[in-house]
């Protein structure tokens, strides 16, 4: 690590000043440079330990604000806070530690720090859904086990082994991995796995492939690297997120799907992969409203619903409005004989007439153009002449 690197360690000094100041003790054992941070909203009364940086150079108006609540303060250090960081030169990793507002509040930071950059949250929060905290980030995070207070036989643990954690980050760091080949982003879930396969297998020789697991999280990911610069096209073969978007699944992406397209139009080669299915959790969590429905089991944890005719064009309607929207080159292939691997003939999501109103519904929907095409092709998504067909439109339109 460069003499001037820093691991930044954040925290509240009004309740925590000790816990932080025993991480910076293990990290500077370790051998690395270490830096506190303050990010209290209100005054420690007879704290004796003090942060290298305190909550007034991070917020200058940190104590001369009037807060309507605590949640209102927590967001307005958490903005400075994300400000401040990204100002220095001088980041080496940044390390955390908090209960749920402190983490919240850190959370506004982690999310926005590069990719590979180490970052650790050790949080009482973390046994939880801690989506919210890391958004599309690689943050990790530490379940405290007890309450983050003093110094004892489980914090001792637990903050010492996040400090070395991270200090092992940065001195055992692998160098930066580079490539000469143009990055493409590829979508995939398990039902579309082996079109993502073949769509890899007929791409990697020419690019880095980054294939990104249609997760909620996964779409998000792959448009933040969009976003980003990082890809320069998609084959966007699963689009699933957008039914549980839509329907109330727990596996969606958001409003912004497909957002990152429309900002930067890079070339995009989408599809409907998947979209035969909205995700839940165990079967017991199925909503009661869908308990009648065509429900598939596919593990303890995961169950299936069958998107029926109406949402099928609901989806329809919602895709051709993001699609109308991009004025890059845009191929969108519609897999006539199923859009996943459980919705082809014999199987159990097989409906052609849901299929049918999804179809119909975007080719009155989508405006065509010469740069935007709706492509309908007599295969079901996994054949390998329709990922061969995706290949070749994605070769006919990229630019770069």
């Amino acid at each position: 690590m460069e003499k001037m690197k820093k691991v930044y360690i954040i925290g509240t000094y009004d309740t925590k000043s000790v816990e932080l100041d025993f991480v910076k003790t293990c990290l500077e054992q370790t051998g690395v440079n270490a830096l506190t941070i303050d990010v209290s909203t209100q005054k420690p009364s007879d704290n004796t330990i003090k942060a290298d940086v305190s909550s007034e150079t991070v917020f200058p108006e940190v104590y001369s604000t009037v807060y309507s609540s605590r949640g209102d303060a927590i967001s307005k250090m958490g903005k400075a806070l994300k400000k401040y960081i990204l100002k220095q030169n001088d980041v080496a990793a940044v390390l955390a530690i908090g209960g749920s507002g402190g983490t919240s509040l850190v959370s506004y930071l982690m999310k926005s720090l590069p990719v590979g950059l180490p970052k650790i949250i050790v949080s009482t929060m973390a046994s939880g859904d801690i989506r919210p905290y890391i958004g599309a980030s690689d943050v990790y995070m530490v379940y405290s086990i007890t309450d983050i207070k003093g110094i004892n036989a489980i914090s001792t643990t637990i903050l010492s082994n996040a400090a070395h954690a991270i200090s092992g980050m940065i001195i055992n760091s692998t160098p930066a991995y580079t490539s000469e080949l143009d990055i493409v982003g590829i979508s995939m879930f398990g039902v579309t796995t082996p079109c993502a396969n073949q769509v890899v297998a007929q791409l990697e020789s020419n690019f880095d492939c980054l294939v990104f697991h249609a997760t909620g999280v996964g779409g998000q990911s792959m448009e933040k690297l969009i976003d980003s610069g990082y890809i320069k096209g998609v084959i966007d073969l699963t689009t699933t997120e957008i039914a549980d978007h839509l329907m109330g699944g727990v596996l969606s992406a958001g409003e912004d799907r497909l957002g990152a397209i429309i900002r930067s139009q890079i070339p995009y080669v989408g599809s409907v992969g998947a979209l035969d299915m909205v995700n839940f959790g165990a079967l017991d969590s199925v909503p009661q409203k869908f308990k009648d429905r065509n429900l598939y089991v596919h593990n303890e944890q995961v169950t299936l619903m069958r998107t029926n005719v109406e949402e099928n064009i609901v989806m329809g309607k919602w895709l051709a409005t993001k699609l109308n929207q991009m004025e890059g080159e845009v191929r969108f292939i519609l897999p006539m004989r199923g859009v996943s691997a459980i919705d082809v003939e014999g199987q159990s999501f097989y409906n052609p007439k849901a299929n049918t109103a999804l179809f119909e519904t975007l080719e009155q929907e989508l405006f065509q153009t010469t740069k935007r095409k709706l492509i309908k092709l007599p295969f079901a998504i996994n054949d390998k002449e329709f990922s061969e067909a995706l290949v070749k439109n994605f070769y006919e339109i990229r630019n770069f």
